[in-house]
């Protein structure tokens, strides 16, 4: 009989951790969700309704803006812009993100924009 109970202990000891490991793994919306920008994130700027991720690598800058709360679809917006160039945005009704959006900056500084629903913000030059 102590074999069979010792058996019992270390199969629900094994279930137990794993359904523990489960739990704490990270939640919805965090940094573990994999980004659609290539690259190192070199800034989170935040606002009252989201945040926007911005990424470099090799002379690119790429960005991405996020909702506080994933749901139902919304008006999300983000856009890049090299200094002395045109800005690229991408906006629309997204549940999970708008963009990415990529482009070549070189060593300049980019401006970027970001929104969900009526939550927004602008960088400013930054980056440079």
């Amino acid at each position: 009989m102590g074999v069979i109970r010792r058996r019992l202990a270390l199969g629900t000891a094994l279930v137990t951790a794993s359904g523990l490991l489960v739990l704490a793994g990270p939640g919805v919306g965090e940094a573990s969700a994999a980004s659609p920008c290539a690259g190192r994130k070199v800034r989170t700027v935040t606002f009252s309704t989201g945040y926007v991720q911005v990424y470099k690598k090799r002379g690119y800058v790429c960005a991405v803006t996020r909702p506080h709360k994933v749901g139902a679809r919304k008006y999300m917006m983000v856009s890049v812009r090299a200094r002395g160039n045109q800005a690229v945005p991408n906006d629309g009704m997204f549940k999970k993100y708008a963009g990415p959006v990529r482009v070549h900056a070189g060593n300049r500084c980019v401006w970027i924009k970001g929104a969900v629903g009526s939550g927004s913000v602008s960088t400013g030059w930054i980056l440079c």
